[in-house]
């Protein structure tokens, strides 16, 4: 739903015509018909000028686990993927892409294996979570798919800040990114909503996050995480930390340990990932990260172990590379 393009569109009515219609779509109307208090001849009016989705479905995979991983085609053919996550709690949680593939080539991601295309406007970012919205309310969205949100800064903010009309409020939506230091000043400096960030460590120290992470040769830790200090002194809230688990690369107790030295326990939440292979790394043992975090545990580094959703049908974290 284009709504600058509904509002250019209906430019001659009252401006109320075009909340009306962002109303609608949502709260997960399916088309222009369904919008009631909307006149006839408007209605058949944006049909004719406004495709009711900025993105085309292509496929959707359902895991054996509920998980829905939903490919899309922008209207210049580019590909898109998103991930509806259902949890047993009653949650139910949209993984959106910022951009159609990424440029930064992380090692363990499969997104950074293909061609990037180009950033997502703030409208195709938001159809994402309204195409699942659709079949089902959603309370939690995380910019965690294709893509590095603090590449495309303006869309991101744009549309997570639309976001509480879908049923998702700002501390339930959270914004991850690797480190990119102009986007990441503009997000502790700009956005005063408390919406979540999260940053993608995945090594304690420069030399070994460079390997896993290229864009840590220009953006080393020591940078990134003086913007994160800034941003819990300003906003007062935590910082959730994603550590992938590599198999014998960045998974030892001397690993954990560095890691509950580098970042302050008050600041912090570290979240343990499993990894989900795409053919670069294996991943740890369930025993490996049970003895990671314990070193974290004993240091009182508040961790937990992300659940995986979706890994049968490529869906989880890392997995996402636009295949149907």
């Amino acid at each position: 739903m284009d709504l600058t393009r509904v509002a250019e569109v209906l430019a001659d009515e009252p401006a109320y015509r075009s909340r009306q219609v962002w109303e609608w779509a949502s709260r997960g109307a399916g088309s222009y018909a369904e919008m009631t208090n909307v006149s006839l001849s408007t209605r058949t009016l944006l049909e004719e000028e406004v495709p009711f989705s900025t993105l085309e479905p292509a496929h959707e995979a359902r895991s054996v686990d509920g998980t829905v991983k939903a490919l899309f085609h922008t209207a210049d053919g580019h590909p898109v993927e998103a991930v509806l996550m259902r949890f047993r709690d009653g949650r139910r949680s949209v993984c959106v892409s910022s951009q159609s593939g990424c440029p930064l080539t992380c090692t363990f991601c499969a997104t950074g294996q293909m061609r990037f295309r180009r950033n997502l406007t703030e409208w195709e970012i938001l159809d994402q979570a309204l195409h699942f919205r659709r079949s089902e309310p959603i309370d939690h969205v995380v910019f965690m798919g294709m893509g590095e949100p603090m590449l495309n800064f303006d869309a991101v903010v744009a549309a997570a800040r639309r976001l509480p009309d879908l049923g998702v409020t700002y501390r339930r939506t959270t914004v991850s990114t690797v480190g990119w230091l102009p986007g990441l000043r503009r997000f502790v400096d700009e956005v005063e909503e408390p919406i979540r960030l999260a940053i993608s460590l995945h090594a304690p120290a420069d030399a070994l996050r460079s390997e896993i992470m290229p864009v840590n040769d220009r953006y080393p830790l020591e940078d990134v995480l003086a913007e994160c200090r800034r941003y819990v002194e300003l906003r007062g809230r935590k910082v959730f930390v994603e550590y992938v688990m590599l198999d014998g690369v960045n998974d030892t107790p001397r690993h954990a340990a560095e890691l509950a030295e580098l970042l302050d326990r008050g600041s912090y939440k570290v979240n343990l990932i499993p990894y989900n292979p795409t053919g670069m790394y294996d991943g740890s043992s369930r025993e490996r990260i049970a003895a990671f975090k314990a070193v974290l545990d004993a240091a009182r580094l508040p961790s937990t172990v992300r659940l995986t959703r979706g890994r049968d049908i490529a869906a989880a974290c890392g997995q996402l590379a636009a295949e149907a």
